[in-house]
């Protein structure tokens, strides 16, 4: 319950770095006291002389309003006896020289729509959240056994109207989340929604924490369509940009004249890559602020989980010629991550993190950073560089498909084709695949499909799905005309049919981050370009089987090898003609023979098509579907990870 006066221990608790509801007491805060409204307002800045606050409700004129210091590390606080709900305002800093100087409160919940930059009274009470189902479901949910495909989403270039303006939250919950729905993915991740002065910058480079963005409608707005997500079956992730903040003149940086939020020393604290300030890990104020901020967005909006931009530069020390890490950083990712499991385990913690920092995915008390995804960049890179190289050169860079299974297990990995992999002249994934416009497309399901098969969970930027040939333009909407030609509405059919069969298919998604649910078949055929390995869940027997064929070429009389006696059928081929393939498909039950081959037991005589996936699943008989103590298995095996809790090392 909020008090007009701060108490000495959340002043304390704040100052120490532990005060993790810190926006409970910072920022504007409508409360009652003796049957009278007041509009409280409190601010941290401890390096000027005066604080005073200004608004449309005092034309902006601070004389009268000061704000008055409660304690001797810099808390300023004063109070209204009016309810400003909706009033614009601004703090007045004055230094000991008499510079002055306007900012904006960090801990509003709602600011002005660019260009305008004041502070916004705001209550966020009010809301009847309908999602109790999902957040009843989360709390018994384990996503490391389940399948999760993620969506990327930049809401300001998804879709536009028709005049050319955003859509709303509102309009958004009615147009993308049936779509999603219907596509097939289990999760939406925002690029950041914190507010942002520039549209260019995607919400990365933020200047009010804890504002919504007001680009799209009004805190309220905004918990509509995640409450519309969750009553649809859609997790919500944030991405999130902790390491960094804008530099503009009302934001954060050199909050009250000195380097309150950033480094002191320059060296530190300029982002040069971005242009931005970087936050001083070692305050314990900025402990209190960023982890605040996201139990905010959890609490507050009932976001189920956050993507951490640039974990990198958290984890190394800025400007640096080599890589010198940063103790400050690791603590903080460390903290926040203990705080956030302690708070709420079901929350997704996912590190964007380009190094080679070991058991990112591994438990703080193991020594790791206790992220429970990290995002698989150099899986990305590699298959991407695969890709672009010619299919007839494909034989030289064998070793990047195959180098991500000598590491697939060390960490919980999420495989991301992110915007940034379609931005900056780098293409779209489309056009990214050599050779002429039938193979582009055809090397698309290809890349997709041998994804979706890979351990890992996954992800898929926004647009992909309509088989894009240009770039993501983040200033225009998606390219949705491309769905009335006939091969971008069929690669659009495929992702729908491809993430129905990963939901389904629990070898997909059961044993992700287990050694023993993969499996080689052929790693070594770089003559032909072709990886054939096993998928198994969680019952002994339970597999697929799955061929990639990564050149043009086609094969009507391939041996593979298969684990099992008996039959097998092809549950999925990409060549299909419904997906704008060449229809090189197996339409029969394919007979096993006593031939041993590729080191297993048994084989199987098929056509590979060009360009082609194909999964084969074994065909069970009658007797063989029942079983006896399946499910007990399959919850030894499943729960054995979470029970030993023991990191991924060698």
């Amino acid at each position: 319950m909020n008090t007009v006066f701060p108490t000495d221990y959340q002043m304390h608790l704040f100052h120490e770095g532990t005060l993790f509801e810190s926006y409970r007491l910072f920022g504007a805060h409508i409360m009652k006291e003796d049957e009278k409204v007041k509009t409280r307002f409190c601010v941290w800045a401890p390096n000027v002389e005066i604080v005073r606050l200004v608004g449309d409700f005092n034309d902006w004129n601070g004389e009268g309003y000061p704000l008055h210091r409660v304690n001797n590390e810099g808390i300023w606080m004063t109070h209204i006896d009016q309810d400003l709900q909706g009033c614009l305002y601004k703090y007045e800093m004055i230094t000991k020289e008499g510079k002055r100087f306007l900012k904006s409160d960090p801990f509003s919940f709602y600011s002005e729509k660019r260009p305008n930059t004041a502070s916004i009274v705001y209550s966020l009470d009010g809301y009847q959240w309908n999602d109790d189902h999902w957040m009843q479901k989360r709390e018994k949910r384990n996503t490391l056994s389940e399948p999760m495909a993620i969506y990327e989403v930049h809401l300001g270039s998804w879709r536009k109207t028709k005049d050319g303006r955003f859509l709303s939250y509102k309009e958004l919950a009615a147009e993308l989340i049936p779509y999603v729905v219907e596509l097939g993915f289990t999760h939406i991740e925002l690029l950041p929604l914190v507010e942002h002065p520039l549209d260019e910058s995607w919400g990365y480079q933020g200047t009010g924490y804890y504002s919504v963005t007001s680009r799209y409608g009004t805190p309220h707005d905004f918990m509509y369509f995640i409450d519309q997500c969750h009553q649809n079956g859609i997790g919500v992730i944030l991405d999130w940009v902790p390491g960094h903040f804008c530099k503009d003149a009302q934001g954060l940086y050199e909050f009250d004249g000195t380097n309150l939020y950033e480094y002191e020393n320059p060296w530190d604290s300029e982002n040069a890559v971005w242009g931005t300030a970087n936050f001083n890990f070692g305050k314990n104020e900025v402990h209190s602020f960023l982890i605040s901020n996201a139990l905010f967005w959890m609490e507050t909006y009932h976001i189920d989980g956050f993507r951490l931009d640039a974990v990198s530069n958290i984890i190394y020390w800025p400007n640096r010629q080599e890589e010198t890490e940063n103790p400050l950083g690791i603590h903080f990712l460390q903290k926040l991550n203990q705080t956030i499991n302690e708070r709420d385990p079901a929350i997704l913690m996912m590190a964007e993190d380009s190094s080679e920092w070991p058991q990112v995915t591994s438990p703080v008390h193991y020594g790791g950073l206790g992220f429970q995804y990290k995002w698989n960049m150099g899986w990305m890179n590699d298959v991407l560089s695969y890709m672009e190289t010619a299919p007839d050169a494909r034989s030289n860079v064998h070793g990047k498909m195959t180098f991500s299974l000598l590491y697939a297990f060390k960490e919980n990995f999420v495989l991301p084709f992110s915007h940034d992999e379609v931005v900056h002249g780098k293409k779209s994934l489309l056009d990214k695949m050599p050779g002429d416009y039938w193979s582009k497309f055809a090397q698309l399901r290809l890349l997709l499909g041998y994804m979706v098969a890979h351990p890992g969970k996954k992800l898929l930027f926004m647009g992909t799905e309509l088989g894009h040939f240009s770039e993501w333009k983040s200033k225009e909407q998606l390219d949705w005309h491309l769905l009335e030609y006939d091969m971008h509405k069929k690669i659009n059919g495929y992702v729908k049919e491809l993430l129905k069969l990963y939901k389904r298919s629990r070898p997909f998604f059961e044993m992700d981050f287990l050694q023993e649910g993969f499996e080689w078949i052929d790693v070594n055929n770089h003559q032909q370009s072709i990886f054939s390995f096993i998928r198994k869940g969680s019952i002994e027997g339970e597999h697929l089987i799955v061929i990639c064929n990564f050149t043009e070429r086609v094969y009507e009389d391939y041996w593979v090898g298969v684990p099992q006696k008996g039959s097998y059928r092809e549950i999925f081929n990409g060549d299909k003609a419904e997906f704008g393939g060449a229809g090189f498909v197996n339409k029969k039950v394919l007979k096993t023979e006593d031939e041993p081959y590729h080191g297993k037991p048994y084989s199987v005589k098929m056509t590979i098509a060009p360009f082609g996936i194909s999964i084969l699943r074994p065909v069970k008989h009658r007797k063989e579907r029942k079983g006896n103590g399946k499910e007990e298995v399959r919850s030894h095996v499943i729960g054995r990870r979470e029970r030993e809790q023991t990191p991924f090392v060698d």
